[in-house]
């Protein structure tokens, strides 16, 4: 008798994620996604290290929470273009904003930053997110962002 492995659910590692991105280290703040349903929902997350730039000189290290926020819209900006896939020499998505957003719990280095957005709305070029951050299935922020694809200016 033969068992018959489910499929798994589409992963993008950091070299994937890099080529979509205009960003590089330390601005880059997904580094895997381990499952995405194009036009639905993304799941992925971020490895919280005490080496990063932005807690050197803290006393307490807390990741900010506009990198948290950041951290879903670049997770959200993965989600479009794995929906619509853009050419990213010609077209970048921009961050548009935020609302109804709430921080429940501080994030620390050694966390594992749990990143996962649902499409709440989508029309042409824009893009409406709900998007959620958790750390051991504790949330550590939630919010609505907006964005939008647009062609790149030379």
């Amino acid at each position: 008798m033969t068992t018959v492995n489910p499929p798994r659910p589409p992963q993008l590692d950091i070299h994937r994620i890099l080529q979509v991105f205009p960003f590089r280290h330390p601005m880059v703040l997904v580094d895997r996604v381990t499952e995405v349903v194009p036009s639905q929902f993304i799941r992925g997350h971020k490895s919280v290290s005490y080496c990063e730039p932005w807690f050197q000189g803290q006393n307490r290290p807390v990741l900010p929470g506009m990198l948290i926020l950041e951290a879903l819209s670049q997770i959200g900006c993965i989600l479009a273009y794995a929906s619509e896939p853009f050419d990213p020499n010609q077209n970048q998505m921009y961050f548009l904003g935020l609302d109804k957003v709430k921080f429940r719990k501080t994030v620390v280095p050694g966390d594992r930053l749990d990143l996962h957005c649902v499409v709440m709305h989508h029309k042409t070029n824009i893009w409406k997110l709900h998007g959620e951050a958790s750390v051991d299935g504790t949330l550590c922020a939630q919010g609505e962002l907006l964005a939008s694809i647009i062609d790149r200016t030379p």
